[in-house]
């Protein structure tokens, strides 16, 4: 070790969490780089039962995900860091206004990862001039157990809905990991205080929770609109009304919000354009379009398509018939699952139209 706070893993601790701060983390904690038998049983069944639905990595990687030392041999210990991105405002306010999309909290600021993942990197470079360690880091792009490691170290503990759940900011924290070859000492896990609640399983459009603690992708709106790139199954597109990105149902209902305070990060706050985008708008967007909207966004990644597949299923659910003539010019689109959503769309406001 060369340098800095080092008389002691309870200084090194101190020191480091000291910086996380420093650097704009909210919520730190240490745990073992490992996971209990129980976590590598739930990830082994959520896989086994199909629940991942098509994301092939989960199943893929899945050996590297139910430990760290799995991923890399080498780590001893994991170090759990969470920034808080609270809402100004509950974002099931925008679910009546229908001429509108809802895009998830989360992706209506700045994409997270590159953010998130700079924090993290000035951290790491910090921790090895300090103390020579090895380490890696990670923000949601590889094969981490993010939510069972943060509740092992303290930061809240996983709610009903699988999701983290935080006695300072409810149910609005991203998080990152580091995996360090430092022996550090560790936080205790927080202990569950969801008690006899069920308001996030209630709050699901789509009965995505088959128990507390359990998830099926291939019902959450989260998963149809942002990892299905098919056309989202029939059963499910009334339920989407004008979630057009993600959905924080869930995480909303949750009554720990009461104490979530508004993130301080300003890149995290809901860019104009995003906040409430009109419907009629989105649907207008090309690729070049789409691109230069949505540049330094989550959304970017799931393109053209699939986004405006989205708009036109929330299009469909406005009840606004003035949409048709967009609608019928996007049946004839070049992508199969925009022709497919736009023709459900114009099947919906006809409908609307023979009722009247």
């Amino acid at each position: 070790m060369s340098g800095g706070p080092k008389s002691g893993p309870g200084d090194i601790r101190g020191a480091l969490e000291e910086k996380a701060r420093e650097l704009g983390f909210d919520a730190f904690g240490i745990t073992r780089a490992e996971t209990s038998d129980k976590v590598v049983e739930g990830l082994r069944a959520f896989v086994a039962q199909d629940r991942h639905g098509t994301m092939a990595w989960m199943k893929e990687r899945l050996h590297h995900r139910e430990s760290p030392t799995n991923l890399w041999p080498e780590a001893k210990s994991a170090i759990m860091l969470g920034v808080n991105y609270g809402p100004k405002a509950d974002p099931r306010l925008l679910l009546e206004e229908k001429g509108f999309g809802n895009i998830s909290v989360y992706a209506r600021g700045k994409d997270y990862h590159d953010i998130i993942k700079k924090r993290l990197k000035a951290l790491a470079r910090w921790m090895v001039e300090t103390w020579g360690c090895e380490l890696k880091v990670f923000v949601d792009t590889a094969p981490v157990p993010e939510k069972p490691l943060s509740a092992a170290a303290g930061l809240g503990w996983q709610g009903k809905h699988t999701n983290m759940v935080s006695p300072d900011f409810g149910s609005w924290l991203f998080l990152g990991a580091i995996y360090t070859t430092l022996d550090l000492p560790t936080d205790e896990p927080h202990r569950d205080q969801c008690g006899s609640c069920r308001a996030c399983l209630d709050a699901c459009p789509t009965d995505a929770f088959p128990a507390p603690y359990q998830i099926d992708a291939r019902r959450c709106i989260s998963y149809l609109t942002i990892e299905h790139k098919d056309p989202i199954p029939e059963e499910f597109r009334k339920a989407l009304g004008n979630r057009i990105y993600g959905c924080d149902d869930c995480l909303a209902a949750c009554p720990w919000n009461k104490f979530a305070q508004v993130s301080a990060e300003a890149a995290f706050h809901a860019r104009v354009e995003l906040g409430a985008p009109a419907l009629e708008d989105l649907a207008e967007l090309d690729d070049a379009t789409f691109r230069e909207v949505f540049s330094g966004s989550p959304i970017k990644r799931i393109g053209r398509d699939r986004f405006v597949r989205n708009v036109l299923y929330a299009i469909g659910n406005s009840g606004d018939e003035s949409h048709l003539p967009r609608v019928t010019k996007l049946c004839e689109d070049e992508s199969a699952v925009v022709r497919d959503a736009a023709k459900w769309a114009q099947a919906q406001l006809k409908e609307v139209g023979d009722l009247e």
